[in-house]
């Protein structure tokens, strides 16, 4: 391949241009064949410029063999510039014109280097410094280079180097230039025969194990100049400058000649008082922190945060100025009438437009509480043109699968976001669309969701790995099946803590504490069917009192439950737990609360823990169980004191929902921000089991993503102890008052870190 090589810093130097010796002779090593033309000279910040009325001259230059960026070379002569071209042509000779890069780029196509045939690729860089970003990109001298080789129909590559210190390591940038050359010849190998691309723009970090990252297809970050950050200095004219000087001796002999009388204007005053404005020079002093600063705040998948995250950055592009707004081509602008105040036009039409980086979304969570929040997400995330809400179909059934197939116009593989509940995800299409099909649920979770799998993941996890924070943040489970309560003495053979616990309740030993347990059903969710209980007596009322409920529900037309809320489908599956006594209280207040903390999975398996976190509060004070009437069936415990899920509350005020990072710990912030660095340790230490440990019942998929909701409840030590993780989570219990900056943050995040980072962030 013949690879014309440009770019904006110029010849080889360590103080101005590293990186271009190190390019150039590794793309040689690989068999192609290579010119160069650069500008004599710095040419950064120069854009996709051209000098005018200006005669370019070019000098020829000598490459050494070797190159040594570091800066303590920089004194040292590394090649020879000449002003005649060499008459040896079997030695190595580079083009230096005294032009911008754009120039260069003309030049070397057209003028020089006929003898080797055409050029097949232009590169220009390595830029010294990044090119990430459209502040970055729109004043590039590197990206006006390719730019330039573009227009001139030519496949051209920008490539600039992203270092993190000036003291350039010989090893790091020969690394870089490896990795460079392997993505030159991979865009080169697939560039796009329907001429959709005419350029990429890549960036690549200068860090150790460069070859070893990640190189991802990204999206170009749209920031700006800050408002408050001039990016030119001012300095004080200079008096030294001859022209300056003659204009200011000039403006003085107009003034003495226009009134020889007038002291003002024989320049016996300042300056500033016969000006508009005082005289100023200005120097080129950009402030980059509101561009720094616009990377940090900014989503995965752009340029500037694939660098910042050690990735190399891929960005296509089309040599234009590339539209906005594009929701309005097609439509007429409306202009006023002269003479008339209102506007009148013409009727207007509408053409469908379809950018490159489209997708289709079906969002139908049946849940008005959190369906405008979705949609707000994703208006928010993505401009207009960049994705297409699809209707649901009229003939949708609750609870049946939606075929993504028949919704999707034209063909079956346009990229589709679908936002459902599990019952209506099309699994089938799914499977068979990993690329470009994206949906909010894994297929397979039971390993966490449900209660009686939860403590098998962790037990079997903790048995391998005895020093895992699981072992003392997740309380043991006793599960066990029970059809009728006649047989509960059968089911609970196998549970032997808990009978052992019951036992020493019932010795009523001098000095024994009573040992209470938690009874779950192990598919409920909502707080369903939780009771307390403490004695094998208490838990055989239990579930007595379920069977004469069920056998009432023959009377109920829905047949859906019984009037101690819970659905008679769930008896079956149940696990049993010591109960944490005593709970931490804030001071002054002595409602039991629990966390509830939002995780987010995507793919298979980054797991990102919601900062906003939850506090629920019991509806009425906490009194421990059997207080005032030990050894009392359950009916003497009354449960809203011990629930703190407000489902199951009928005394809800204004306090039962509170943000976390507002409650007054006896500790304060610290005490909240260890609560929350631990939290944050057991939910990825849970899900690592899951995946890594039960994978026959916890399956991520690449192509999925799910929000998990985790409860947590602190003991009177403020360890956060793992209650159970909810599939699909109830986010109305959140109320009004925290729905935008708890429940709304959470889905631009969402569609941020899973939405945004599978459609326009993909590795090449």
């Amino acid at each position: 391949m013949h690879i014309l090589v440009t770019n904006d810093d110029g010849p080889p130097s360590p103080t101005s241009s590293p990186y271009v010796h190190s390019l150039v002779r590794e793309l040689q090593k690989n068999g192609h064949a290579v010119s160069v033309c650069l500008p004599h000279t710095q040419r950064s910040w120069i854009g996709k410029a051209h000098m005018i009325g200006q005669t370019v001259k070019p000098l020829y230059y000598r490459p050494s063999e070797t190159f040594d960026p570091s800066p303590s070379a920089a004194s040292r002569a590394q090649g020879t510039t000449y002003a005649r071209p060499n008459k040896n042509r079997n030695e190595e000779e580079w083009i230096l014109v005294d032009g911008t890069p754009a120039s260069c780029a003309q030049i070397g196509l057209h003028h020089f280097f006929q003898e080797k045939g055409p050029v097949d690729l232009v590169v220009s860089g390595p830029n010294y410094g990044r090119n990430t970003t459209a502040v970055f990109a729109l004043s590039s001298g590197t990206l006006g280079g390719a730019l330039e080789a573009a227009v001139c129909r030519k496949k051209a590559i920008a490539l600039s180097y992203a270092f993190f210190s000036r003291n350039h390591d010989p090893t790091i940038i020969d690394a870089a230039g490896r990795h460079s050359a392997r993505v030159i010849e991979k865009l080169y190998a697939q560039w796009p025969e329907d001429k959709s691309v005419d350029l990429y723009t890549v960036n690549v970090p200068l860090i150790e194990g460069v070859e070893e990252r990640k190189t991802l297809w990204t999206g170009m970050l749209q920031n700006y100049w800050g408002e408050g950050g001039p990016c030119f200095e001012e300095v004080e004219g200079s008096v030294g400058d001859e022209d300056e000087e003659e204009e200011r001796i000039r403006e003085g002999e107009e003034s003495r000649a226009s009134n020889g009388l007038d002291s003002k204007a024989n320049g016996d005053v300042g300056e500033e008082s016969q000006t508009r404005y005082p005289h100023r020079h200005f120097k080129w002093a950009p402030r980059f922190t509101d561009v720094y600063k616009s990377v940090e705040e900014s989503p995965p998948g752009n340029d500037g945060w694939a660098v910042k995250e050690g990735f190399t950055s891929v960005t296509p592009m089309k040599a234009n100025f590339w539209h906005a707004a594009t929701h309005l081509h097609g439509e007429e602008l409306k202009l006023s009438v002269p003479g008339s105040s209102r506007g009148t036009a013409m009727p207007s039409s509408t053409l469908i437009y379809r950018p490159k980086q489209h997708f289709y979304a079906l969002i139908a969570y049946e849940d008005p509480y959190v369906q405008p929040l979705i949609l707000s997400a994703l208006k928010k995330i993505f401009p207009p043109e960049a994705y297409t809400l699809l209707s649901l179909p009229t003939s949708a059934v609750p609870g049946e699968t939606i075929s993504l197939s028949e919704l999707l116009p034209d063909n079956n593989n346009s990229p589709v976001l679908q936002i459902t509940p599990y019952e209506a995800i099309d699994w089938e299409y799914v499977d068979s669309h990993p690329e470009t099909c994206l949906v909010n649920s894994y297929m397979l979770r039971k390993a966490l969701i449900r209660k009686h799998f939860l403590w098998a993941t962790v037990e079997q996890w903790v048995a391998k790995r005895p020093q895992s924070v699981l072992k003392t943040h997740v309380k043991r489970s006793e599960a066990f099946e029970l059809d009728y309560a006649e047989f509960l003495d059968d089911a609970l053979v196998e549970a032997f803590d808990l009978r052992a616990s019951l036992e020493r309740n019932a010795s009523a030993e001098a000095g024994h504490k009573t040992e209470w347990w938690i009874l779950k059903p192990g598919m409920s969710d909502r707080g369903q069917g939780i009771r307390l209980f403490s004695s094998m007596e208490e838990l055989q009322e239990i579930f007595e009192g379920w069977e004469e409920d069920s056998e009432d529900e023959d009377e109920d037309e829905d047949g859906n439950g019984n009037g101690n809320g819970i659905t008679t489908s769930h008896l079956r599956h149940f696990v049993a737990q010591p109960y944490i006594h005593p709970p931490l209280l804030l001071p002054g207040d002595n409602h039991k609360f629990h966390i509830r903390t939002y995780v987010l999975c995507v793919g298979s398996l980054d797991v990102y823990v919601y900062r906003e976190m939850l506090a629920l509060f019991a509806g009425k004070p906490y009194v421990a169980p059997g207080a005032g009437a030990p050894g009392g069936a359950d009916g003497d415990i009354d449960l809203e004191a011990h629930l703190t899920n407000t489902c199951l509350q009928r005394s809800i005020d204004d306090g039962t929902v509170r943000r976390f990072w507002d409650l007054p710990l006896a500790g304060g912030v610290e005490q909240r921000e260890r609560i929350f660095a631990r939290v944050c340790e057991v939910a990825g230490e849970a899900f690592e089991a899951a995946a890594r440990g039960s994978r026959v019942h916890f399956r991520p998929l690449a192509n999925a993503f799910e929000v998990f909701g985790l409860d947590f409840l602190l003991d009177a030590e403020g360890c956060p102890w793992l209650l159970e993780v909810n599939a699909f989570p109830d986010f109305a219990q959140t109320g009004e008052e925290l729905r935008d900056r708890v429940v709304r943050g959470l889905w631009e995040g969402v569609v941020e870190r899973a939405v945004e980072g599978f459609f326009f962030s993909q590795e090449l």
